[in-house]
This record gives structure tokens, C-alpha cells and sequence, in this order.
């Protein structure tokens, strides 16, 4: 059993990759990886054999809602959106991702955002290797036409 001060990079590194790719931004990034840090710290004796998911999904759950509420703040994109070329393109990511059906954004997230193996999602998430290829392939063709991008048939 690994402690919390032994995890603590490992775990952090997680929270912080996934809000700055959701939000473009270090220092919210930072925040949010705090938050989720300190909610995994209260629960750490439950949630230890499958911290990096956990948390992962937390950090995204809090960037998602903080992209949400910048958004209801301001009506459009803030400063710093006009500032960033990708601002728009992560807007519409949080948005089709928030779309999906929860399993499957648990599964694009870890899989993708994360770059974690099938293996790991599916023992992170109690699903089969076949559930966790089934909500992927959903899950990307989903925010493909989401985004209007081809979808491969």
C-alpha cells in the first residue's frame, strides 16, 4: 500500500495534465490539481489502488464545471480566450465532452487525455478491456461528430 506523500507526484502530475488540457491555463490548472489532491487526501484509504484515475476524473469534473462557469460569466470567451488561438477549441472539447454519456467520458479521458493502456482504464474503472474499447470507439465517434469532424465508418 503506497502512502499519499509516495503518490503525491505521480497523482498531481495526472491532475494538473488533465485541467491544462481541458483549460489551457497553468495557474487554474494548478488550482484545480490542488482540489483534487486534497479531496484524494481525506479519501486516500479508499481510493489508493486507483488514484491516478480517481483523481483524473475529479480534476476533469472540476475543469469542466470551471470552463462552464467562465462561460455563464462571461457570454462568450474571456480575455485570456482571445488571447489563445486554441481557446475555441477547447471550448467546444469541454462541451462535446460533457455530452457524453458519464462512462464514456470517464473512459475518453483516462484513455486519451491521460494516455493510460485499456488494461489500466478498465481495472481503474471495473469494466472489461471490451467495455472499455466499446466506450471509446462511442465516446470518439461521439466527439468526432460533435465536432464536426468525418466519422470513420
Amino acid at each position: 500500500m503506497q502512502s499519499f506523500d509516495e503518490a503525491f507526484v505521480t497523482v498531481h502530475h495526472a491532475a494538473y495534465r488533465v485541467a491544462y488540457k481541458l483549460l489551457g491555463d497553468r495557474a487554474e490548472a494548478e488550482d484545480i490539481a490542488q482540489e483534487s489532491l486534497a479531496r484524494a487526501l481525506v479519501r486516500w484509504y479508499k481510493i489508493e489502488p486507483y488514484a491516478v484515475p480517481w483523481v483524473s476524473r475529479v480534476a476533469a469534473n472540476l475543469a469542466i464545471d470551471k470552463a462552464r462557469k467562465d462561460r455563464r460569466a462571461t457570454g462568450t470567451t474571456s480575455e485570456r480566450g482571445r488571447l489563445d488561438p486554441d481557446a475555441a477549441e477547447r471550448i467546444d472539447l469541454v462541451r462535446a465532452l460533457r455530452s457524453l454519456p458519464r462512462r464514456q467520458r470517464d473512459v475518453v479521458l483516462l484513455r486519451y487525455l491521460l494516455d493510460q493502456s485499456e488494461e489500466h482504464v478498465a481495472g481503474a474503472l471495473g469494466l472489461s478491456v471490451g467495455t472499455v474499447k466499446t466506450h471509446a470507439s462511442r465516446g470518439l465517434a461521439a466527439l468526432r461528430l460533435a465536432l464536426g469532424e468525418p466519422v470513420e465508418a
